[in-house]
């Protein structure tokens, strides 16, 4: 068995970690021999054009990685269309990832898609609740919660539920939003105004169906702040149907529900379109390791919440995209596999009966 690589990747990347995700997809389709395409966020293109700079510094040779900045409904979608892309790996928004699944079919490129997330982040009476406390801070509001795999759902169990949350929106509260660049910042701004307002969108939202704001949910005081992007950490206390507990928010915003027992919290968990990650806190590892299984995600946290590793797969399932990125599997990922016969001694009979001496039939 052979494998070879797939040919021309096309891979489009977002903004939230322009970076990571530039080496995340381009290492291992050049690893496995490819040549890549790459087309970056329009908002963030640096990173990826500074990359391929130092590749050429390096010796690549011309050709075999490309950059090309440009937005998603033209450069992206010619890319998604070129029929002499034999790949496209995609990291982005679930609607997007239909249309480049449609774009697909002109020559049937193989497609890899890492979509959106909402991701179920479960809180049993058992657990050490410092570490979950602590923990589930750092899943929704790391990246000011702009990651696929943020714990935007905070799931409680109901005789903890009060007293964590208590000390959670403390700790909310208590984050430091403010310059990046300035020493003790906790948590800098959004990316965008257009993508602050959508996140604020849901705020009001949250209210019209009868949430409670427990923190956050506005720009902060300062006035140097309020005219950047920045939202302050948001808490808010809502109904596990409800939109914000169902959509993907992309930001630092956490939905907070409370559950009863095993059979509610699966249900509440994989209630929604996504599949991307999950976690939970316990102590009890029979628990740990069934509700794992249980839930309908290509990830799962136990005791910890978004560490990732580049030996492991990182992947979803269901709105949540297919195929993986890091590990053994990406590798699979970017090329074919060939099977190739090599019959060295074995005695094979013909496939047709005859006589072996050569000569043709004739009349009888």
């Amino acid at each position: 068995m052979l494998r070879e690589p797939v040919g021309v990747v096309g891979q489009i990347v977002p903004w939230n970690f322009p970076l990571m995700f530039t080496s995340w997809k381009m290492g291992p389709a050049l690893a496995a021999g490819n040549t890549v395409v790459m087309k970056p966020a329009e908002i963030t293109p640096l990173s990826s054009l500074r990359i391929a700079e130092l590749m050429a510094e390096v010796g690549f040779p011309p050709g075999v990685v490309n950059i090309v900045p440009g937005y998603g409904a033209t450069a992206g979608d010619h890319l998604a269309h070129h029929l002499d892309v034999q790949k496209i790996a995609f990291t982005g928004s679930t609607p997007v990832g239909r249309r480049i699944v449609e774009a697909s079919a002109g020559n049937l490129k193989r497609v890899q898609l890492e979509l959106g997330g909402k991701g179920a982040n479960i809180v049993y009476p058992d657990a050490d609740l410092e570490a979950a406390l602590h923990g589930s801070a750092f899943a929704i509001f790391h990246n000011q919660g702009q990651a696929c795999i943020a714990g935007s759902r905070l799931l409680l169990h109901e005789s903890i539920a009060d007293e964590f949350l208590a000390g959670f929106v403390e700790l909310a509260k208590s984050i430091k939003v403010g310059n990046p660049l300035e020493p003790g910042t906790e948590m800098g701004p959004l990316t965008s105004p257009q993508h602050r307002d959508r996140v604020l969108s849901y705020v009001k939202i949250a209210r019209d169906e009868g949430g409670e704001i427990m923190t956050g949910g506005e720009v902060p005081d300062d006035p140097a702040l309020a005219r950047g992007n920045y939202v302050l950490p948001t808490v808010v206390r809502a109904e596990p149907k409800s939109a914000v507990a169902r959509e993907e928010v992309f930001g630092p915003f956490v939905t907070v529900i409370p559950f009863r027992d095993d059979e509610e919290v699966i249900e509440f968990a994989n209630g929604v379109e996504y599949g991307l990650g999950g976690g939970l806190w316990t102590t009890n590892l029979n628990r740990a390791h069934r509700v794992a299984r249980q839930l309908h995600t290509g990830m799962v946290w136990i005791n910890s919440y978004k560490r990732v590793s580049p030996g492991s797969p990182f992947g979803g399932v269901g709105n949540s995209g297919y195929g993986r990125e890091m590990g053994f599997e990406a590798m699979h990922e970017y090329t074919d596999t060939k099977s190739v016969w090599v019959n060295v001694d074995a005695q094979i009979p013909n496939w047709l009966s005859r006589s072996g001496d050569g000569e043709g039939g004739g009349d009888t």
